[in-house]
């Protein structure tokens, strides 16, 4: 598969690149950055590697630029991966108002059923089958040892994608996850555009439901949620997944960070140990 690099640069003694192709599974072109730690040059390197899913409205760009996660990674020999959260361009449907919290730059990383966005709006299978292969035939990494992190809607594509492929997916965190979309405005909004009103259909999207429906990860779960989050009791819910998950007997770290927002200030703040909790895993 055929990569384009839009460009790189040396970062903590490694490369920071961003790259385009073109995707099979949203028929639109895609770009993503990759940050290669300097242990990527040894002969015969294969790294793990971890995906970071972003939140509504962002690109590849945000957590590329403010997530602080290049020295940690450096340090550790981890490939930090970041898509970008909808496929784009002038073919792409959008939401008519425009609105924020769906259509481009909130696809929800699934695969949409209801026209008119089903014909481009497949993150599901982008993230959890494209994005890996492309990124294992053009980078030194280990798929084997792979895990998946990420914000807000960015958050909730990871625990579902890790919840359904503990397989491929051995370790998982979030920050500050949209864990129960069927309970929430922004969940309703997106999973009925996209899947239509059947919310049986919406179970296979929502952390909480897989594992109510006995879903299980690849190891324990570590979540950061801040405690000043505007969106944290009308929009994120992150007691709802706790509680499933002792009801389950799935290990779960949920850190309510006094004093955070759902800003890149909180990421940037916890991602080293986000990093570090990846690695010893992987």
């Amino acid at each position: 598969m055929t990569i384009e690099t839009v460009s790189t640069s040396k970062a903590h003694g490694g490369t920071l690149g961003v790259y385009k192709h073109e995707s099979s599974a949203t028929g639109t072109g895609m770009t993503f950055s990759v940050f290669l730690p300097p242990q990527a040059e040894e002969p015969g390197a294969k790294l793990p590697v971890l995906l970071y899913l972003s939140g509504l409205t962002c690109t590849h760009a945000n957590v590329t630029d403010k997530g602080e996660y290049r020295r940690i990674c450096a340090e550790l020999g981890i490939v930090f991966v970041a898509p970008d959260t909808s496929p784009r361009g002038e073919a792409v449907a959008d939401d008519p108002a425009a609105a924020y919290d769906f259509g481009l730059g909130a696809g929800f990383y699934v695969n949409a059923t209801q026209a008119p966005f089903a014909a481009h709006y497949r993150m599901w299978d982008y993230v959890a089958e494209e994005l890996p292969a492309l990124i294992a035939e053009n980078f030194a990494v280990d798929l084997s040892r792979m895990g998946i992190t990420g914000h807000s809607m960015g958050g909730h594509g990871a625990l579902t994608l890790g919840l359904t492929y503990p397989e491929k997916f051995k370790s998982l965190s979030a920050f500050a996850p949209i864990v129960a979309p069927g309970l929430v405005p922004w969940g309703h909004k997106a999973l009925g555009g996209y899947l239509g009103e059947d919310r049986a259909a919406w179970r296979a999207h929502d952390a909480t439901a897989l594992v109510v429906d006995g879903k299980k990860p690849a190891g324990d779960v570590l979540i950061d949620q801040g405690a000043a989050d505007g969106f944290l009791t009308e929009q994120l819910r992150p007691e709802l997944f706790a509680a499933a998950c002792e009801a389950a007997g799935i290990p779960l770290t949920l850190r309510v960070q006094p004093g955070y927002d759902h800003s890149y200030n909180f990421i940037s703040t916890f991602m080293d140990d986000h990093v570090r909790w990846h690695a010893e895993r992987l």
